[in-house]
């Protein structure tokens, strides 16, 4: 199985990276590929920016998407939605693309400093992916990472990590 992971900000001390790259590392046998958002930087979407052309940087960012079997993708919040670096790839990515997550499974995470976890970033992307052709197929929240996350150790805590293999589980059955 070919994952590729992320978190959906371009900050280099993302809470959502390092939770994107952890789950995707409890994949058992999968080869994982460990992406970066501020590597597919663009200019902001405009339509006249359109009319010069997509940026070289979205062909290539919806390959990597295209060439997996699973896209672990942790969701940054900004303001009770997506962070504006994410969200502008996405708006690129569905200009370049129509159907843009056609043919894409995505476990989609999200956690934050607090006990909502993300919440708002997470029912934003359960409405909207689904209208972009995704097949989500779990999604998990972790609130309060700093108390439920130990770098080098993962989650801490106990029922919130065996949720969150019992999704991997089931995840793996599918695929």
């Amino acid at each position: 199985m070919k994952i590729v992971a992320f978190g959906a900000s371009t900050s280099r001390a993302s809470i959502n990276q390092q939770f994107a790259e952890y789950t995707a590392q409890l994949f058992p046998n999968a080869q994982v590929e460990i992406l970066h958002l501020i590597d597919y930087e663009c200019p902001l979407y405009s339509p006249e920016r359109e009319a010069l052309g997509i940026p070289e940087t979205i062909p290539l960012f919806m390959q990597k998407l295209l060439d997996s079997d699973l896209i672990v993708l942790s969701l940054a919040e900004h303001n009770g939605s997506y962070t504006a670096a994410f969200k502008n790839l996405f708006d690129w990515c569905s200009r370049y693309r129509q159907n843009t997550f056609e043919n894409l499974r995505f476990f989609l995470l999200s956690t934050s400093p607090g006990p909502r976890a993300g919440m708002g970033v997470m029912q934003a992307a359960l409405d909207r992916f689904p209208r972009h052709n995704a097949e989500i197929l779990d999604h998990f929240s972790l609130p309060s990472f700093g108390a439920n996350f130990q770098t080098g150790q993962g989650i801490t805590d106990g029922v919130f990590n065996n949720t969150l293999l019992d999704k991997i589980e089931q995840i793996r059955k599918i695929i």
